[in-house]
């Protein structure tokens, strides 16, 4: 049990101990194996990036992003870098908000996915800002080397008037199901902070909308990751404005979901995402930390496992620093070889890959 210190969050009859967590963690000890960057900060080809997502394929890991001179800029696109062999490939950028209209916008949240069958798929977003942005949709039939024209995703009349357009995952990997339909698990910030699901069963032709899941006056909750159990049931985990990461279950594929609820572990309005291990425990990957004055929650990165989803351990600290730091938008995958890997935005300069191995956390 980790000694608790005295910072707590208040939400509703919810207390969040923010916790004492571990001294960060060194690459080649313990669980954490190596930590690098994708791409070097001399020389770099955008002044800044965020929001990155991985994939394995049949070719190797493949790490998308947006980047540009700064995120709601126009000139922010989406970029791609491919692992070959032992380092990455140079970053290169496949896709932009021209849509041929009149004016540019920028991309944003890429989320790449690789179905059991069919081609890669890159997911994005573009628009002014997220309570405008739309979905849109781009494949690979070569393991991400190169890329189809992009495809806008649609829209849904049970999403919100104000912005109807459809999303796809917003920014955590879907999840295939049994049947070989995807879900996506996606948010609306349009009329609150707001969670639902998107399910395509012709990989992002068409899509059926479940939700919204919960009412943003209990809780703004967005950006879910999907975790499973040998049961059937699913649960998801969510940044909120809370102070918390919230929580919600489902006992029938998805189609229903469980009243939000908040979790043991803190949140500073961060992104977090989390996978289920091939050993059934649940990993998330998370800010251990809450907004205080002069300090947005971000300086600190951390590593959480939990048996059943509800009693979480933090077990790693994968960076810290005390101010004027960002290490921020994990994205979590657990490869073939049973190693995880994640990636994340390390200072809005680059993004840094790290590589656990589950089977040295205790």
């Amino acid at each position: 049990m980790k000694s608790l210190s005295l910072v707590f969050s208040i939400v509703g009859l919810a207390a969040v101990a923010v916790a004492d967590y571990p001294p960060v963690a060194v690459p080649g000890e313990g669980a954490l194996l190596s930590a690098e960057l994708i791409y070097s900060l001399e020389g770099r080809p955008t002044p800044q990036c965020h929001a990155s997502t991985i994939v394995e394929t049949p070719g190797g890991l493949v790490a998308a992003w947006f980047a540009g001179t700064r995120e709601h800029h126009v000139d922010v696109g989406i970029w791609v870098a491919r692992r070959e062999g032992e380092t990455w490939s140079k970053p290169v950028e496949v896709v932009t908000g021209a849509e041929g209209e009149e004016q540019d916008y920028p991309c944003w949240n890429p989320v790449l996915f690789q179905p059991a069958k069919g081609p890669l798929l890159l997911f994005y977003k573009v628009g002014p800002s997220p309570r405008m942005w739309w979905g849109a949709l781009i494949t690979s039939d070569d393991h991400g080397a190169t890329w189809s024209k992009p495809r806008r995703l649609g829209t849904s009349d049970k999403l919100f008037p104000e912005n109807r357009n459809l999303l796809g995952p917003v920014k955590n990997k879907p999840l295939q199901l049994s049947d070989g339909s995807i879900l996506c698990a996606s948010s609306t910030e349009n009329r609150g902070w707001r969670v639902h699901f998107e399910v395509t069963r012709d990989l992002g032709k068409t899509f059926e909308v479940i939700g919204p899941i919960h009412d943003a006056s209990k809780f703004d909750a967005i950006q879910p990751s999907i975790l499973t159990y040998p049961d059937g049931r699913m649960q998801i985990l969510c940044r909120t404005q809370q102070n918390v990461v919230a929580t919600s279950w489902s006992n029938d594929g998805g189609k229903s979901w469980s009243p939000m609820k908040a979790t043991s572990l803190p949140n500073p309005s961060a992104g977090t995402d989390a996978l289920t291990l091939h050993d059934g425990r649940q990993l998330l990957v998370y800010n251990h930390a809450v907004r205080t004055p002069g300090k947005n929650g971000r300086e600190v990165l951390n590593v959480a496992v939990s048996k059943d989803g509800q009693m979480w351990e933090t077990v790693l600290t994968l960076e810290k620093k005390d101010r004027r730091a960002e290490f921020s938008y994990p994205a979590v995958i657990q490869s073939k070889d049973g190693l995880v890997h994640i990636t994340y935005t390390w200072q809005r300069q680059t993004v840094k890959h790290v590589v656990l191995d589950p089977k040295k956390i205790k």
